[in-house]
């Protein structure tokens, strides 16, 4: 594959739409072809299944349903989009991918990283994001920001404390591996995160040129 496949991660209210948006933009005014896609979703199907992962109810989601829905979103994503654009050399700028999985069904629900890791090969083969930028700020702001978006998804109505757990999954993935991994403190106001974009920039721009 020949494009350059970059996720944003991170809490409710990081703001990873707004600064994939941002990106994009960057890298389009240079003359780079860019995919913005979304998970869970990115294709019919797939937004389907984010419906059902997303609305609550009144019957409870059990984790391991939940983790193959999950997979099974991606699975769709994946042939149906992420790599047909790799292949024609777009640069695929996804809000959340299979580290979302390590930090919301791993670190949230406790659903243990070794299964998650044996459905993550099945499912993506070789395939890991080249750069993951990791939107980190304290939980009571970001789930101030969401309240402030409408009625809460069935996620955000989980407690503080899976909310830590999320976090606290996120800063240990990009500890573990620091040349995948930027982490950008998303607590800022706008024009600051933006700014931390912009000093990435040469990075990725060496990277889509190469």
């Amino acid at each position: 594959m020949s494009g350059l496949f970059i996720t944003l991660e991170g809490p409710e209210g990081a703001g990873k739409s707004t600064n994939r948006e941002y990106l994009a933009e960057c890298l389009r005014a240079r003359g780079i072809e860019v995919l913005l896609t979304r998970e869970p979703g990115g294709t019919p199907l797939a937004e389907r299944i984010r419906e059902l992962l997303l609305a609550p109810s009144d019957e409870p989601m059990c984790a391991d349903a939940e983790l193959l829905l999950m997979f099974a979103a991606r699975a769709q994503h994946l042939q149906a989009v992420i790599r047909p654009a790799l292949r024609k050399g777009s640069v695929v700028l996804c809000d959340r991918f299979t580290d979302a999985t390590y930090a919301y069904q791993g670190g949230g629900r406790g659903v243990s990283f070794e299964r998650i890791g044996i459905l993550e090969d099945f499912v993506q083969g070789a395939l890991r994001p080249d750069l993951t930028l990791v939107f980190d700020l304290p939980v009571e702001v970001g789930l101030s920001r969401a309240a402030t978006r409408g009625r809460l998804d069935r996620f955000e109505q989980e407690g503080r404390g899976f909310f830590e757990a999320v976090r606290n999954t996120y800063l240990q993935r990009a500890a573990a591996a620091p040349s995948r991994y930027r982490v950008i403190d998303a607590g800022q106001d706008l024009a600051r995160v933006q700014q931390a974009l912009d000093q990435l920039l040469p990075e990725l721009l060496e990277r889509c040129l190469a």
